[in-house]
């Protein structure tokens, strides 16, 4: 059953109880090849990412702030594509696509929780690049071992709670059908118009947290980013140069794919036709991103290579044969 009957002031109602999800595609054969395609991005995206976190930990040589970040950035994206793909790889095989209203909402709870998380992670790396380049000196005095810890802490704190206020607010709306969702996962612009209240204070609260915790971390990356181009343009030597550039490409592509997916799916003006490219983007962020970060970081990371050139020659107990 989808909706229960409860009785309120003006008599009866029906309130909704479980949502249905549109899913993907309703093409059975384009989801029987999609269902290994995904299964298979899982599989990839858990084992590099767990790979980089067990590396970071077992080699002292990456005991550093930037690579501090970047292991609770894994984990992020461990737990993100855990929320979404098993859900994915399960509807495909369902003719009904049903998911019960509380499972819903803890399904939007935990991937906005990461999200965010993921964008002040984001900020706090950002950070960690410009006092890195703009005050190389004093690196270690600043990004000590307790600041750090205090930024992921703060990271995980903020994401948790603007997730919290969201779900418990817009949740707690009165859904008295229709309860089909236009998604494969659950997300508020697309719930929030199934609701039969007045959504305006939860479209405040939304707001409210993509001003703090969306636009306030992009706000410090473009910041941290602007000195950084500003010291970088104080030095002399053009290899200097290139190589303090360097250092900040990986992250500023993270910044790049994960920022600009996002926009494009909450802030671009809404059509007939944009369901089906938010599905497509949606896909992009949520699935494909998490399995893209541990690249970005490491195809052409000098320290990560030399890290794992360092675990072959303990575990084999030969150097690399030239």
């Amino acid at each position: 059953m989808a909706t229960s009957r409860s009785m309120g002031q003006n008599g009866n109602y029906s309130s909704v109880t479980m949502f249905i999800l549109l899913g993907l595609s309703d093409d059975k054969e384009l989801q029987l090849i999609l269902f290994p395609v995904f299964l298979g991005i899982y599989l990839v995206t858990f084992t590099l990412n767990l790979a980089l976190i067990l590396l970071i930990r077992m080699d002292s040589h990456l005991h550093t702030p930037m690579y501090f970040f970047l292991s609770f950035l894994s984990f992020i994206d461990i737990c993100s594509s855990t929320i979404f793909i098993p859900r994915v790889l399960s509807d495909f095989l369902k003719k009904e696509k049903m998911i019960p209203f509380v499972a819903c909402a803890s399904q939007y709870f935990a991937a906005t929780w990461m999200g965010l998380t993921e964008c002040c992670l984001l900020a706090a790396m950002a950070y960690d690049r410009y006092v890195a380049i703009g005050h190389p000196l004093q690196y270690s005095t600043i990004m000590a071992p307790q600041l750090c810890g205090k930024m992921v802490a703060g990271a995980y704190v903020s994401g948790f709670l603007s997730s919290f206020s969201q779900t418990v607010v817009c949740f707690q709306l009165s859904y008295c059908g229709p309860n089909i969702i236009e998604h494969f996962f659950c997300d508020l612009p697309q719930i929030i118009p199934l609701s039969c209240s007045n959504p305006f204070i939860c479209q405040m609260i939304l707001l409210l947290v993509e001003i703090l915790v969306g636009f306030g971390p992009l706000f410090i990356i473009l910041s941290s980013y602007g000195f950084i181009a500003a010291s970088v343009l104080k030095i002399s030597s053009a290899k200097a140069s290139a190589k303090a550039f360097n250092t900040c490409a990986s992250h500023l592509a993270a910044v790049i794919i994960l920022f600009g997916t996002a926009f494009a799916v909450y802030l671009c003006p809404k059509s007939s036709q944009s369901t089906k490219k938010d599905k497509v983007i949606s896909v992009f962020y949520a699935i494909i991103i998490p399995m893209l970060n541990p690249l970005i970081y490491s195809l052409r990371n000098k320290e990560i290579k030399a890290a794992l050139e360092r675990l072959r020659k303990r575990t084999t107990g030969f150097p690399q044969v030239e």
